[in-house]
């Protein structure tokens, strides 16, 4: 495999870039950079940065230019003023260094044309009231771990045979090992808290959600549903009596909303709850660092389905619009029947200059 020199990946650091909130107080720096082959509609080449799981900086090779998704991460030009021209600069320096890979991995799995990714993933967690840090540098092929670095050993772990030769290579550069700890232990920690003060005012909110009951059918299970809450630090969890339940509960991930919260749900099987019981259950919602608790009955009264009956007042407006559709249908009918008629009783023109003017040559769809 081809290795990026250092420099190159400080300066790879600085454009692409996320903070995720795994807790309260624990923030992640994390680059996510992808090559590809042969994926339709999908760029050769994508570097993506999230914070909070929220898109704030993108290059890829049909724009071929490194973009803000947030305004204030407009903010690095600062103390930057040439931030982005010059990580433009390289993204289209690196672009072919990535798509090499594909071709080297190609060849040690024995593999000639299809489809292939070969992805990068690399940051630091930071605790902020700890101060403890956690680093990773991590590549993937197909969606397979290929080969990822060991702080603790500062040695390279391959999983898979084909990164034996790659593993033995970087294992033996010393100096780009102490150079790779010195960037993912020193400089990523200090870009990480950098950006968390730009986007401050984003970053710490606290957002409650909205929470409602769901369920499909009688014999489907009960979906606890909160959605619009922020950060992705939360937990929910349905609880009996005021004990907590294991059995029978299915907890869902959390996932991120299109405008930059996240939503999560957690479904309850009550198929053996006897209704006299249900009032015992409660859906617990917490955010973490916030010390309200949403807490949802459960009701059957309150729970949103999509197999609601039709009530007194839709029963006569469904009649009405069935017996307009009947009306509709047989005016239609009539007029078809009398043009049809009419133009039977007209004389053919059989002119064949006419089919020529309508379908000249040279025209014809192919």
């Amino acid at each position: 495999m081809r290795q990026l020199t250092m420099k190159a990946w400080i300066y790879l650091g600085l454009l692409f870039l996320s903070l995720h909130g795994a807790s309260a107080m624990t923030h992640s720096l994390k680059y996510f950079v992808t090559a590809s082959s042969q994926v339709p509609n999908f760029p050769e080449f994508v570097a993506v940065g999230f914070v909070d799981e929220v898109e704030v900086v993108r290059c890829d090779s049909n724009t071929s230019r490194a973009e803000p998704k947030q305004d204030w991460m407009s903010r690095v030009t600062e103390d930057d003023p040439q931030y982005w021209q010059r990580n433009t600069e390289l993204f289209l320096r690196f672009q072919p260094v990535f798509k090499s890979n594909i071709e080297i991995a190609k060849q040690r799995f024995n593999q000639t044309g299809g489809v292939h990714i070969f992805q990068v993933m690399f940051g630091c967690e930071w605790d902020d009231e700890t101060g403890n840090i956690n680093v990773f540098n991590q590549y993937g092929y197909d969606g397979e771990d290929f080969i990822s670095f060991d702080l603790k050993t500062e040695t390279w772990i391959a999983p898979k045979p084909q990164a034996v030769i790659t593993k033995h290579k970087w294992d033996n550069d010393k100096a780009l090992i102490a150079e790779n700890k010195h960037y993912l232990t020193q400089y990523y920690p200090d870009w990480l808290k950098q950006y968390v003060d730009y986007g401050r005012s984003s970053l710490l909110r606290k957002d409650l959600p909205s929470v409602s009951l769901l369920q499909k059918s009688p014999s489907s299970p009960v979906s606890c549903h909160a959605t619009g809450f922020y950060p992705n630090s939360a937990m929910m969890f349905w609880r009996k009596d005021g004990e907590e339940l294991h059995e029978n509960v299915d907890h869902g991930e959390i996932l991120p909303n299109h405008d930059g919260s996240f939503q999560m749900s957690s479904d309850l099987n009550v198929s053996s709850v006897p209704p006299e019981d249900w009032e015992k259950y409660e859906c617990v919602f917490q955010l973490s660092g916030v010390k309200e608790v949403i807490v949802t009955k459960l009701d059957k009264a309150v729970i949103r389905t999509n197999r609601e009956k039709p009530t007194a007042v839709t029963v006569p407006i469904i009649a009405a619009v069935v017996v307009l559709a009947l009306v509709l249908i047989a005016v239609i009918g009539y007029v078809i029947y009398k043009n049809r008629k009419a133009e039977c009783s007209e004389p053919q023109d059989n002119n064949p200059e006419l089919s020529v003017k309508l379908n000249p040559e040279g025209n014809n769809p192919r």
